[in-house]
Parts: structure tokens; C-alpha cells; sequence
């Protein structure tokens, strides 16, 4: 989430370098007869791969592609850097370990604004996904989407304690407040984790960097922010969240199944392993719409995702075929068929196309939501078509990240407030662009 190794150097580098990013060794002809053979890097399990790539192959005769397994993301990330630096052997696709953004200013991606925007033009990509694949205007990767955000309560305990679900992060409050009379908790806010932050800060319509020129602009004190953290402020103040640690995840989901915790923020992705591993509250969930801020005028839910899209490395022989074989995998009705796996009856969740409409249900497993399992196929599609991503990362996010997490875990702590945590992140980040020599304000 967010970690990465990032080379920081002045905007105005950091700019023409993503410029000149896409200047790779290839020109994206092929030069021999045949078939082009894109070499796809991808960690996933060959069961997800495998009949995804065999349906590529079988319909496709002037593209090729060979998927070569990665042991995981770190591995990943270690090996694209060794090869560009290199210029040999460089795949043309690689599923993405990093923002975009920030992969782009090392060097790292190709340019392919050229074959890419005849497809988003076209409006086959959802306008949600397509700010993560971008850099200084440019194309850097091929979209895959993000997973729609939507909110799962126990409604089991809700109703013993007579509890409305929540609309909103005030209700939201509320509820804590009155299941602290009975020892449960509304929500779990784990110390090393501040994503409900970041998260919240994007649905307000915040992000804490901007571009201005070649200037930075950083904001950790914005309207928005503070009205995010006046809502995580007053969660820790009147102790209605737990602090169950994500290190331990058996343990953490056991926490879960309790019920002394009856709230979660959730994605689509996460819903099998729920499925699974609940025992006791199997069948007592029910999905519910995102609460929102109690002021905003239109439904929103947050949609950016620091790996959202399929990268096509500085170096790649043959970009435009590479472009064209990444939209299939991530926009083609075929691609997504090919995906469904048997043992779970489920499809890869096609989150970068306008309507995933014909493949919701299979994201709902059959048990974890009981008799309210009919609700969950509105609730996605809503939480999806209201995904929003004006989420900026500015070039020393990866450390930034580190800070706000050291930060997050005194906040959970009770040791500093939420304003005192931004007004140092403020501070600690416009210091360290200075100290990069990267033109900031703030």
C-alpha cells in the first residue's frame, strides 16, 4: 500500500524525466515475420493467468502473449529496475507494484499516450480509472481499475442493540456512542494502518499534493483534511474504534467474527476470505452504502488505487502491441469470462470498464450476507459508479507514507491529536522536498 522506492529529484526534472520516460530502446514495430510476443510479468497464481492468456492466444494471430511468474511484488519491482537498467530482456507488460506517477519520474515506463488514447477516447475505460495510469499528462499504463468501496455491518448486533445503520460518518459516530454502553466497538482502526485517513480525505474531494507549473504545492491543513481527521479525532476521543493490529491476520479476523466489532469499510476483493474464515457471524453481515460527510451534496466514494494499471516498462520492443493486448486483458468481455475460476464461482473484478454490471454477482459470496445477500449487487454498483480519484502523489510520498504511519500509530495511541499529526506531516514533508532541492510550497 503505498510503498515503494521512489528517486526524487527537482519538479522540473522530475517532469522531463517523465517526458522522456517512454523514449525506451524499442520502437514498437516488429521487424521480424510473425507473431509479436508481448512478455507479460505478473505474480498471480497461473489458475488466473493461465486460461486468460490461452483465450489471448486463440483469438489473436499478430500478438502473442507469454506470461512469465513473479515470485511477488517486492521481486518484481527489483527485477523491472535490473532490466531497464540493463535494456535487455525488458517485458512489455508488468502488473504494477507502485503509483504510476512515481514509477514514471524513475525512468522506468514507457509513454503510450499515442496507443492509448484512441481507447479512452472511445469511453471503454471508466473516467475513475484512468487518473492512476497518468503522469505529467501522459499515459504510462494501461488501466485496471479499482475496486468499489461500500460499507458491511453486523446487523445482527445492530438490531439486538437497537441501532440504525449508518448514512453518514456522524452516524457513524453515534452508533459508537451507544454500542460503547454494551462493550462493542463501531469500527476497528488498526496503529499501523492510516487508510481510513487517506480514504477519508479523498471522499471529502482532498488530496495533500497539487501541481502549480512546476511547483508543489502541499496542504495537509485543507478544508478537507481537517474535516476528515474532525471525524477520526472524535472516533479515538470517545473510544468507539478497536485497535486490532493487520500483522496478525488470523487473529484479526477471528476479532471480526466476534461481534465486538460491527462495522468495516470493505471491497469486493475481501469478501471471499470473509466468507471463509467467519464462523460465529457467518450469515449476520449486511452491506450497506459508504457513509458519507454529512454536508456533501452528491454520493462519493473513493477510487484511487496506487496499483491501477498494467505497466509497460522503458524498453519494451513492441509498445503499441503491448497497449493493445493490455486494454483486451482489462476491458474485453472475453478476458473477463476467461477469468471465472470454478472453486470460488468467481471472476477477476473487472474494475476498469464502465459496467461490471454482468459479473457483480459473483463477487457476492453465497453465505456472508444471509437473507441480505439480495443487497449487495445495488450497493456495489452504486459504491463503483461513484468512485472518485483526484488523489495527486507527490514525489516523496514513500517516505511522506513512513512519517504518516509512525504519526497514525500516536494518534490511535492518544498520544497527539489528528490536527497536531497533519500540522507535522505538513511541516515534515515541505522540509524534505526542500531539503531534495524540489520546488515546493507550503
Amino acid at each position: 500500500m503505498y510503498r515503494k522506492q521512489v528517486r526524487v529529484v527537482s519538479a522540473t526534472a522530475v517532469a522531463l524525466t517523465v517526458v522522456l520516460a517512454g523514449c525506451g530502446t524499442g520502437d514498437g514495430t516488429n521487424e521480424a515475420e510473425g507473431p509479436v510476443t508481448i512478455e507479460w510479468w505478473s505474480w498471480d497464481e497461473a489458475k488466473y493467468t493461465e486460461p486468460v492468456v490461452a483465450k489471448f492466444n486463440a483469438t489473436h494471430d499478430d500478438i502473442k502473449l507469454k506470461v512469465v511468474k513473479q515470485a511477488d511484488n517486492l521481486g518484481t519491482a527489483a527485477n523491472l529496475r535490473n532490466v531497464v537498467a540493463s535494456g535487455k530482456n525488458v517485458p512489455c507488460l508488468v502488473k504494477n507494484f507502485g503509483e504510476v506517477a512515481g514509477l514514471a519520474g524513475e525512468g522506468l515506463l514507457s509513454d503510450i499516450t499515442d496507443s492509448l488514447e484512441p481507447y479512452t477516447k472511445k469511453g471503454i475505460f471508466i473516467d475513475a480509472a484512468i487518473p492512476a495510469v497518468q503522469a505529467g499528462g501522459k499515459y504510462y499504463a494501461v488501466p485496471t481499475g479499482f475496486q468499489p468501496s461500500f460499507m458491511m455491518i453486523n446487523r445482527k448486533v445492530y438490531d439486538q442493540y437497537g441501532v440504525q445503520a449508518p448514512k453518514t460518518w456522524d452516524d457513524v459516530i453515534s452508533a459508537g456512542k451507544e454500542f460503547k454502553k454494551h462493550g462493542v466497538y463501531v469500527m476497528n482502526l488498526a496503529g499501523e494502518d492510516p487508510s481510513t485517513l487517506v480514504n477519508l480525505v479523498q471522499q471529502a474531494g482532498g488530496s495533500w499534493y497539487k501541481t502549480e507549473g512546476d511547483k508543489w504545492k502541499v496542504d495537509f491543513l485543507s478544508p478537507e483534511s481537517l474535516k476528515a481527521g474532525d471525524i477520526i479525532q472524535q472516533l479515538v476521543d470517545n473510544n468507539l474504534v478497536a485497535n486490532q493490529t493487520y500483522t496478525d491476520r488470523p487473529a484479526l479476523i477471528s476479532y471480526f467474527d466476534s461481534g465486538k466489532m460491527v462495522s468495516l469499510a470493505t471491497q469486493t476483493w475481501q469478501l471471499a476470505n470473509y466468507e471463509l474464515n467467519y464462523k460465529k457471524s457467518l450469515g449476520d453481515w449486511e452491506p450497506i452504502d459508504l457513509p458519507q460527510f454529512s454536508d456533501a451534496t452528491h454520493f462519493v466514494t473513493p477510487a484511487h488505487n496506487a496499483n491501477g494499471g498494467l505497466l509497460v516498462p522503458k524498453g519494451c520492443a513492441h509498445p503499441k502491441e503491448a497497449t493493445e493486448a493490455g486494454v483486451w486483458l482489462n476491458t474485453s468481455k472475453a478476458a473477463i469470462d476467461a477469468s471465472y475460476q470454478k472453486d470460488t464461482k468467481q471472476y477477476t473484478w473487472p474494475g476498469a470498464i464502465p459496467d461490471p454490471s454482468p459479473w457483480v454477482d459473483s463477487a457476492v459470496p453465497d453465505k456472508l450476507f444471509g437473507t441480505h445477500k439480495a443487497k449487495a449487487r445495488d450497493v456495489i454498483l452504486k459504491a463503483f459508479k461513484s468512485g472518485k480519484d483526484q488523489w495527486v502523489v507527490g514525489p516523496n510520498y514513500t517516505g511522506v507514507f513512513a512519517e504518516l504511519q509512525d504519526q497514525w500509530a500516536k494518534i490511535t495511541a492518544k498520544k497527539i491529536t489528528v490536527r497536531q499529526a497533519l500540522e507535522h506531516m505538513q511541516k515534515f514533508t515541505v522540509a524534505d522536498l526542500k531539503s531534495k532541492n524540489v520546488n515546493v510550497e507550503g
